[in-house]
């Protein structure tokens, strides 16, 4: 007869698998609340402590860390001397091994959790159970996943338990201790830098394809998951995203965070925002946010700040896109839209910030980690450098420019009026092109008298503020910083232009 230790704190499929192991002559021994359950079902299970001739103590904190229990599980079956030391000292080998831990990640997810509690539910025994099974898969079947019983009683029933099938199960081990590890490490871990960086991701889904079909893709999501996130939208309707879907999603979430205190509308394409409008209502958002850019919409992503009601979803039907996010739909408001097969339409609550944490960015052979862009700026934190300074209605423009420019790709510039993007420059290799672009796009829009425009850098020259002021612009803001300020500043009085500093750089690359 095999014998198999059972000790789970995930219940689940539990009952069937201990039945099914019976059917196959298994003896199952086990610990704890995994003992009285399969008891109570009437299942025939053996404590741990008559196997090792020791009581659990502490708590629980020590039950299964036992020679009898490590050495079953370690012992080579195809070493004389192993198996002889067992006969010497008493000890049946264990056979398989079904193990899932503590509910370390349940428990730090409530409010209210204290150290202590956290403390204590992080499993010691299960861990080293797990890793020495799977230290020695060859003899030992090593079970943490539940998903995993009816393969595995298919497997035994089959006799199909192959090296290639306990490889599989070993390294899904191992990368589960790992795991939960990384998670232990991160709670406790009060430095934003520390010496070794343990990130773990849980998988949610496979793509079709990556960026492009020639590349393979999956989504994976934090062990810890943010509410305010793409990757936990509700999808009301049409297909899953694609992955560029979800950095793109993800780019206008971002972007649309800082402007919750008026109703408004992002839309975005490949990762820059097309066009912003903020309104008194979402279906004026719509309008400003749509004739920002009426052309570059066109198979984009559009999110909203507020509910979405019938008037804005027809107007929003008339066009291709590929994605709206809101936090609501109205019923007719959604009856309209899902007229569209293909097009997703997501719920999401909105943030009012995002969180301060690091963002990870992977580079051959590693990553760069950097704290979010987090720092939004005022009309309070600008400093007015130039002789003539701008509106009241300017100082407002210049504000919502300064706040969409960020989430534009670098060199970044951002001409804007009464709530509503009219020009955006993105990513050219120098800062005058973004400039001439920007303006070239905002110039055919009627609020264009009205225009300021935002820089995500410092000007290094005084060509920009030159070419923009020959345009009619009349208000910059730029972060300052160069070591030819005193030229643009001279420029901009020259022309009679405002020009603001906001102290804070935003590249975006």
């Amino acid at each position: 007869m095999k014998r198999a230790l059972l000790s789970v704190s995930n219940k689940d499929g539990l009952i069937e698998f201990a039945q099914g192991l019976i059917e196959h002559d298994y003896e199952i021994i086990s610990t704890g609340g995994t003992l009285q359950t399969l008891i109570k079902a009437g299942i025939k299970a053996t404590a741990v402590e008559n196997i090792t001739g020791f009581p659990e103590i502490l708590d629980g904190r020590v039950k299964t860390l036992h020679p009898n229990i490590h050495a079953a599980l370690l012992a080579k079956r195809d070493d004389p001397e192993h198996m002889a030391t067992l006969r010497t000292h008493d000890i049946t080998p264990i056979d398989l091994v079904a193990v899932n831990l503590y509910p370390f990640k349940e428990t730090i997810e409530k409010a209210d959790v204290t150290y202590d509690q956290a403390i204590e539910n992080i499993d010691i025994g299960g861990p080293s159970m797990l890793r020495s099974a799977a230290k020695n898969a060859k003899d030992v079947i090593v079970v943490v996943d539940p998903h995993d019983y009816a393969a595995v009683l298919t497997a035994i029933n089959d006799q199909t338990v192959t090296a290639e099938f306990r490889r599989h199960l070993q390294a899904k081990t191992f990368r589960h201790t790992a795991a939960y590890d990384a998670l232990i490490a991160n709670y406790l871990s009060d430095e934003s830098y520390p010496e070794k960086l343990t990130v773990s991701y849980e998988k949610d889904f496979d793509l079709r394809y990556g960026e492009n079909p020639h590349q393979t893709a999956a989504v994976y999501a934090d062990q810890l998951p943010k509410d305010y996130s793409i990757l936990r939208a509700e999808i009301l309707h049409g297909k899953r995203l694609s992955y560029n879907n979800i950095k793109d999603a993800d780019a206008a979430l971002r972007t649309i965070v800082e402007f919750q205190t008026a109703p408004t509308v992002v839309t975005l394409k490949h990762m820059n925002p097309a066009g912003i409008g903020q309104a008194s209502t979402i279906e004026k958002a719509w309008d400003k946010a749509f004739a920002a850019d009426d052309i570059s919409i066109f198979g984009g992503i559009v999110v909203l700040n507020r509910e979405v009601d019938r008037a804005t979803a027809e107007k929003m039907h008339a066009i291709f896109l590929e994605i709206i996010i809101a936090p609501s739909f109205t019923d007719e408001a959604y009856t309209v839209l899902a007229k569209k097969k293909n097009l997703r339409l997501l719920k999401l609550p909105m943030a009012d910030q995002l969180p301060k944490e690091l963002e990870i960015t992977s580079v051959l052979g590693g990553a760069v980690v950097q704290q979010m862009d987090t720092v939004v700026e005022e009309a309070d934190d600008f400093e007015f450098v130039s002789e003539i300074k701008p509106t009241a209605e300017q100082i407002k423009s210049l504000v919502f420019a300064q706040k969409a420019v960020k989430h534009v790709k670098s060199n970044a510039i951002l001409v804007a009026a009464d709530g509503q993007t009219l020009g955006i420059g993105a990513g050219q290799p120098n800062r005058i092109d973004s400039v001439k672009i920007a303006i070239k796009h905002a110039q055919s829009k009627p609020a264009f008298s009205q225009a300021v425009l935002a820089s995500d850098a410092f000007f290094p020259m005084d060509d920009s503020v030159k070419f923009a002021a020959d345009q009619g612009i009349r208000a910059i803001v730029e972060p300052g910083g160069s070591i030819k300020d005193k030229d643009s500043i001279a420029m901009a009085n020259k022309l009679g232009v405002a020009l603001v500093f906001s102290h804070n750089r935003h590249f975006r690359h």
